[in-house]
């Protein structure tokens, strides 16, 4: 009994310090000028996804509020010393209305990608990357699920449907499960980041040749950091 309380005592303690020397990140990514106008697809080719749609469907690749708060940017540390494991959970990523859902998305190494077909159309999934291995096959109306997974961590890339040429979705293959995506004002959050000083980058598709790479350190609680993507000058 003694040498049981011994080992739930030592567990206490480094269930204590694990937590305590980990905090979490948050912020916002926000547009510095006037944004570019609303760029409407077009569906016209394939009647299914014009049908799917009661209105006007626009480019998904600069998605600014009101406020100047960027959605869909991706927000991730690098050089990360991570033991876990991979999830056993999916990331999925839908075709809906001729669309991917979602536009903008982060995935461990090893984790498995379950790509769904919501549509009564043929789809055909191109992945695009640098350093994993290239995915292309054909997904009929009747094929409504595929899996597929990255093996390596890499900076975002596309992956794309050869049939509709607007459809494009980026990931970013990590190694970590340190990294977030912004929601609809901009806002993101990292929990449970081990204390540290990191190279924290902020990607954004319009901007990605132009990504911001910041330095922060990590201690016991909250930190703050925000980004801001400027308009280039023209020339």
């Amino acid at each position: 009994m003694n040498l049981f309380k011994t080992i739930l005592s030592y567990l206490i303690l480094f269930c204590f310090f694990s937590i305590s020397n980990a905090g979490d990140i948050k912020g916002t990514v926000k547009y510095d000028g006037k944004p570019p106008k609303k760029k409407p697809l077009r569906m016209d080719a394939d009647p299914v996804c014009g049908a799917a749609h009661s209105g006007k469907v626009f480019s998904e690749s600069f998605k600014v509020n009101a406020s100047g708060e960027l959605a869909e940017c991706i927000v991730y540390l690098k050089d990360v010393k991570y033991n876990g494991g991979v999830p056993s959970t999916s990331v999925e990523l839908d075709q809906k209305g001729c669309i991917y859902t979602p536009h903008v998305f982060g995935i461990q190494a090893g984790q498995e990608l379950l790509i769904k077909n919501s549509d009564a159309t043929l789809h055909n999934i191109h992945s695009m990357p640098k350093k994993n291995k290239e995915f292309n096959f054909a997904m009929p109306k009747v094929v409504k699920t595929k899996k597929a997974k990255f093996d390596s961590s890499e900076e975002p890339f596309y992956i794309k449907c050869d049939v509709h040429p607007w459809m494009k979705t980026w990931v970013l293959v990590s190694n970590h499960p340190y990294f977030a995506v912004t929601d609809s004002d901009g806002k993101y959050e990292i929990k449970g980041v081990p204390a540290g000083t990191y190279e924290v980058v902020c990607w954004q598709e319009k901007f990605k040749k132009k990504v911001i790479v910041e330095t922060i350190t990590v201690g016991d609680g909250e930190v703050t950091k925000n980004f801001t993507f400027k308009r280039p000058k023209k020339k």
